[in-house]
């Protein structure tokens, strides 16, 4: 096991892992958790909601921004830094962090609203829990749409769906006892 490519793989995917935790954050601010517009325009597939209320535009803008200003200072960090250059096995001078954050973000919360698609058509409530589609469905997601920086590097994306998988779980269950979050899994 080599720590820097595991540091590497949580480096890289930390946009997207930040952006799937911001619509919870987001949501808790009084004047912002009154934008609530489904991101499903409240229309419905064979009788059921395609996403639900829980998937709004102001998660996926929230998230998105979060993402991009991550990458913006993730870029800044490694510029500065002869360590960041010299570990990092991606080349940040080469990232438009702005796309990067964008497909971070998006991928990441988009990846989200379609398990919630599939969690609607099994009949399970918002915010009940799917183990473990809950806690993969944004990796998934973020993996995907940042392809073009994982592609070299498979186990880059195996570390990122242990680290954030388990990092999923104690995050949510941390959310739970702060009152965050309904169910502590």
């Amino acid at each position: 096991m080599n720590w820097i490519d595991i540091f590497t793989a949580i480096w890289i995917f930390l946009p997207a892992g930040l952006a799937n935790g911001t619509p919870v954050f987001v949501n808790k601010i009084p004047i912002i958790n009154k934008i609530n517009y489904p991101l499903d325009f409240y229309k419905s597939y064979k009788g059921i909601r395609i996403f639900g209320d829980h998937k709004t535009f102001r998660g996926l803008i929230s998230g998105v921004i979060i993402a991009i200003l991550t990458a913006i200072i993730q870029q800044s960090a490694y510029l500065g830094s002869p360590w960041l250059q010299s570990h990092i096995s991606i080349n940040f001078n080469d990232i438009n962090p702005i796309i990067f954050g964008i497909l971070a973000g998006s991928g990441a919360l988009l990846g989200d609203a379609i398990k919630s698609f599939f969690k609607r058509r099994t009949n399970i409530k918002p915010g009940e829990p799917w183990f473990p589609f809950d806690q993969i469905d944004y990796i998934i997601g973020g993996c995907i749409f940042l392809l073009p920086y994982l592609s070299s590097n498979l186990l880059f994306i195996i570390y990122i769906f242990i680290f954030y998988f388990l990092l999923h779980i104690v995050s949510t269950f941390i959310g739970y006892l702060l009152k965050l979050k309904d169910k502590p899994i």
